[in-house]
């Protein structure tokens, strides 16, 4: 399992990589893999301000739906289209190709209270 050090993750399996004022968001190796495989991503707040821990959409795996929710406050820029055809990829890449929101972080401070990698993966 995998947890890259330039993250930093929520206790609800998400992790957020800032770039400058902006922030891709999606979920972690280890909630892919406890979901199982990914069928569906549900992103209905494009254009919204949304806040830390206030939940964004959901995604859908073929045994479950499980809430996303924010890292930190945030403006939701865009959504990965290429998971409307491949929602595996979240599944194949969660890190990379798999990101499922772009972000413009609104209080870069709230990045103090979510857990580095090696916190992350202790608390699994």
């Amino acid at each position: 399992m995998q947890f890259p050090e330039n993250l930093r993750y929520t206790s609800e399996h998400e992790w957020i990589r800032v770039e400058g004022e902006e922030a891709f968001v999606g979920i972690t190796d280890y909630a892919q893999s406890e979901l199982g495989e990914i069928v569906f991503i549900d992103v209905p707040t494009v254009g919204e301000t949304v806040g830390q821990g206030e939940v964004f959409g959901s995604i859908e795996a073929v045994k479950t739906v499980s809430d996303l929710n924010m890292p930190v406050t945030g403006e939701v820029l865009e959504v990965n289209g290429a998971l409307d055809v491949q929602p595996e990829l979240v599944n194949n890449d969660p890190y990379g190709e798999g990101w499922i929101i772009r972000i413009s972080v609104k209080d870069a401070a709230e990045l103090e209270n979510l857990m580095d990698a090696a916190k992350y993966e202790a608390g699994l």
